[in-house]
């Protein structure tokens, strides 16, 4: 959360820019803000918890109060079929998918391009899944284009790659039994001579 206050030519100083100050929100959403003491802002958009911050300070500041709330870094998680899996704390105020999948390496060749899942929880804690198709080219105007805190992307493996851990786990048992019949055959022929 950044606050700024305008500057006035009767400023005694003056500076080509406001002051800012930043401001940490707790997990419960609560934000300590001097003078103003703790003002709670979790599940507010960022112009709500703009304009509560504005309307408070106006009664201790002579000037309109400018007021720019932001988030100043948040995590998110790429899961799935990509390059470098992982958590990734985000610096810029947005990210949208693709650049996440980016900061992940991108799919792999056994990535589903039209079967990533987002999986987000709302404010009362519950977790949705929500389909996406990275070939649509409606993608970039969707509500899920732009991530959010703690949002994880899956992308989904294709048959193949499905197929493939199938074949090579069962593959291993079979070589397994094989192998164990072929030493306990080669036991019972040395004893018996």
């Amino acid at each position: 959360l950044t606050v700024a206050t305008p500057i006035t030519a009767n400023s005694k100083n003056l500076t080509s820019q406001p002051s800012l100050q930043q401001y940490l929100v707790d997990n419960n959403g609560n934000i300590d803000f001097p003078v103003l003491g703790t003002l709670h802002i979790g599940g507010l958009t960022k112009s709500q918890a703009e304009n509560m911050i504005k309307e408070k300070l106006k009664t201790y500041i002579k000037e309109d109060p400018i007021v720019n709330v932001r988030m100043a870094n948040y995590k998110i998680s790429v899961m799935g079929e990509v390059a470098s899996p992982g958590t990734f704390t985000i610096t810029n105020e947005k990210v949208n998918i693709m650049e996440a999948l980016a900061m992940a390496g991108d799919m792999t060749v056994y990535g589903q391009r039209d079967k990533v899942k987002l999986i987000r929880e709302d404010a009362q804690g519950n977790r949705q899944v929500i389909p996406l198709n990275l070939n649509d080219a409606d993608i970039i105007v969707s509500p899920y284009y732009y991530l959010q805190q703690n949002d994880v992307v899956y992308v989904t493996p294709n048959k193949t790659k499905a197929k493939n851990a199938g074949i090579s786990n069962s593959t291993t048992i079979w070589f397994s039994v094989v192998g164990t019949l072929v030493s306990l055959v080669s036991l019972i022929v040395t004893i018996a001579k």
